[in-house]
């Protein structure tokens, strides 16, 4: 059944597909040109009545943006090559034969200004002027006095930058829609009969579901009846599994261990946690992207508009005031569109961004464009994540506590060899340190819960040989038995044991206050130890977090793990605030409530469950091969080596970014202004040839300047 849910699904332009309350059909919502003759063929092969519920569907402006992508891409490309020849052409015949190299240059226009020749058109049907009829129009008017290697330069540059926003904006969709296919599509529903399968669409509170062993849990709910263990990673981030019990909550998404579970749904799909971090990542993006970048705010809402003013004005002005004959008149107001023509304001930002982006991919930071560098250099506090960001998110055995003195345990357990054992893992365990965890991974080796790989894995990692256990019995959401060395012996939780002793109380509860997960080790009648797991702090952390608030930024900590781990976390790292047991939308609202009291936000995780955080802060940060794909693509940045010592270099980088684009646009516009002054100045007249000279030179020095980020950290910061 659900196989047929997923075949329709793939097919392009289905929006959705469900089954019909009598299982005997299916419906769908697609859009009008989705292929009619695959949906009947794959429903009349599984003897399925097809319902097409709607086929309106529309496809919206970024939707088709990005459909043009490959175009995009294919313009930009042709318009790079045949620009770039052009300037080869030139080159090697001379400037004089113009009949060589002047059709690369137009061949590049027109590839290159494809995309602003449309807009430009759209713009004046709306009586409107933006930065698309600039850059066009002074293209045009670059070759109309003979400069088109200026205009193919300028339609390249504008060129790129779409084509990057538009990759950028497919990106964030692409995000969505992974988030979206975690999503459960069908439910086990319990009725009079038994159970019957239904999509999750139509689930309605109230309703009970039945979740499998090893299944997706599809709805928000409260178990009724059953025990399991529910790794919830997927919405808190914490790798550890929950006991689910009667009368605790499950969430949509997560993923149900080895027990069965009866859960009374309690929320529609529309209204789950899931379907909650998928609304918010969709909507923090979108705002991102309609906040527009400095060029356009900049060159154009103002920029554009003088610029065209200006030439008319040179051309009406000159020829009523000065009198001057016509061809001399529409000279000089060409002469104004290029040295006007704003090649060095917007090559100076990308020369300096870019310069940067790949500064910081090379040391394994990894910006995903100019905006979110932008951002970075604005960033006032940064939030961590907790699992897997601070922390390896992977549970690690931390303590091996003997309890009731030497030699309780009286198990007899082959002598290990010394010259196998990690000695540096080792320690000072004690042999009886040594004995209780060889014990432990016997009976844990058969288990695939998390904590008995933790357990089995501190074990190898110390060189310990682990004998072979046998008839292996799991007990559900408390632990497992089996036969050691001739003796039954339990692992798990101490409530496994029928009688805790004061002194095993004792260390359970302090473990607790650290944080930390005591798992107990005994034969059938009494506990001999305890292992502790926890979550280790990675190793560059501390270091890390110093150079942050060396810097001056202010660390905080956002986790959905408990407040007792949390504290310990922050007096070990030395964090300025602390917040946990947040679900995602909570470190959204964390996230909003910093932003208002200390200004831009950074936030650094690896979860699905940190989506929306990542997407709600001013700049989102992944780890890079710890962090999940959603993760990934929610953020603005991320740490391909998974190296937080990287982090503070990187924001210190985006701040010397911003210096030296504000350098380069001052001296831009200077040169502009000189320039503009000196074709306007009575009784002078400025040769084309001098306004390119001019505008040539201040494009490459801007170029120079940007590029000075490409240095090592040092020399960057010398040189400013």
């Amino acid at each position: 059944m659900t196989d047929i849910l997923q075949s329709i699904r793939a097919l392009d332009g289905v929006a959705g597909a469900r089954f019909r309350e009598d299982n005997a059909g299916v419906i769908v919502l697609c859009r009008k040109d989705t292929d009619r003759h695959a949906l009947r063929e794959i429903c009349d092969d599984n003897n399925m009545a097809l319902v097409i519920e709607s086929v309106e569907v529309e496809i919206s402006p970024e939707e088709a943006e990005i459909a043009n992508l490959p175009r995009m891409i294919w313009f930009t490309g042709i318009c790079l090559v045949a620009t770039a020849l052009g300037y080869v052409v030139k080159y090697l015949v001379g400037e004089d034969a113009t009949l060589y190299w002047w059709p690369f240059f137009i061949v590049g226009m027109i590839f290159g200004g494809y995309d602003s020749a449309i807009e430009s058109f759209h713009s004046f049907r709306k009586f409107e002027f933006n930065i698309d009829a600039l850059m066009f129009i002074g293209a045009l008017g670059a070759t109309a006095v003979g400069q088109p290697a200026e205009g193919a330069l300028l339609m390249f540059l504008f060129s790129m930058a779409g084509t990057l926003e538009t990759y950028a904006m497919g990106r964030t969709h692409a995000s969505i829609r992974s988030l979206i296919a975690m999503s459960p599509r069908e439910a086990e529903v319990v009725n009079a009969n038994g159970t019957r399968t239904i999509s999750v669409e139509a689930l309605v509170p109230g309703d009970v579901v039945f979740v499998r062993p090893g299944a997706q849990i599809p709805a928000d709910g409260l178990v009724t009846s059953g025990s399991s263990s529910v790794n919830e990673a997927s919405i808190t981030g914490e790798a550890v599994p929950v006991d689910k019990k009667p009368g605790t909550k499950a969430f949509a998404g997560t993923m149900n261990g080895e027990g069965a579970l009866h859960i009374e749904v309690t929320t529609d799909a529309s209204q789950s946690t899931l379907a909650r971090i998928v609304s918010v990542v969709r909507e923090a993006r979108e705002q991102k992207a309609q906040s527009q970048d400095f060029t356009d705010r900049i060159i154009g809402n103002y920029y554009a508009k003088a610029v065209a003013i200006t030439a008319l004005l040179a051309i009406v002005i000159g020829h009523l005031v000065t009198t001057e004959p016509w061809g001399v008149t529409i000279y000089r107001a060409m002469t104004l569109l290029v040295v006007m023509s704003p090649c060095a304001l917007v090559i100076s930002i990308p020369s300096s961004l870019l310069s940067a982006l790949a500064h910081s991919a090379r040391n394994g930071v990894l910006f995903k464009g100019g905006k979110q560098l932008e951002a970075a250099a604005t960033i006032k506090v940064v939030a961590f994540d907790k699992t897997g960001t601070l922390t390896t998110g992977r549970p690690g055995v931390v303590a091996v506590i003997p309890v009731g003195g030497p030699g309780r345990m009286t198990l007899n357990l082959p002598q290990q060899s010394r010259t196998t054992l990690d000695d540096d893992a080792l320690g000072d365990m004690t042999d009886d340190q040594i004995r209780l965890l060889v014990a432990a991974a016997a009976v844990e080796h058969s288990s695939e819960h998390p904590l008995a790989k933790a357990i089995v894995l501190g074990a190898k990692e110390r060189g310990l040989t682990v004998p072979e256990a046998t008839d292996f019995r799991a007990v559900v959401a408390a632990g497992a038995t089996a036969v050691v060395a001739g003796q039954r012996m339990r692992v798990g939780k101490p409530s496994l044991f029928g009688h805790v002793t004061s002194d095993v109380l004792f260390e359970i509860e302090a473990e607790q206050r650290r944080g930390n997960t005591t798992i107990a080790v005994g034969s059938e009648d009494e506990i001999w130890g305890l292992i502790t797991i926890a979550d280790t702090v990675r190793p560059e952390s501390q270091e890390a977090l110093r150079d942050l608030h060396r810097a001056g930024y202010r660390v905080v900590l956002l986790t959905g793990d408990n407040q007792h781990v949390a504290n310990a976390l922050a007096k070990e790292l030395g964090l300025d605030d602390v917040r946990a047991e947040l679900l995602p939308q909570d470190k959204v609202d964390a996230i909003r409530d910093l932003q208002r009291k200390y200004g831009p936000v950074a936030m650094i995780g690896d979860g699905i469950n940190d989506a929306p955080a990542l997407a709600t802060a001013n700049l989102g940060i992944a780890m890079g091969s710890a962090g999940s794909d959603v993760a990934h693509e929610s953020a603005d940045v991320v740490l391909m080596k998974d190296d937080l010592s990287r982090l503070t270099g990187a924001l210190l980088l985006a701040k010397q970014a911003r210096t030296v684009i504000w350098q380069n646009l001052i001296f831009a516009f200077v040169v502009i202004t000189v320039l503009v002054v000196s074709t306007l100045m009575p009784g002078f007249e400025m040769k084309m040839t001098y306004g390119v000279i001019g505008h040539e030179g201040s494009t490459l020095l801007v170029v120079a300047n940007g590029l000075r980020l490409l240095l090592p950290a040092r020399a960057v910061q010398r040189s400013a």
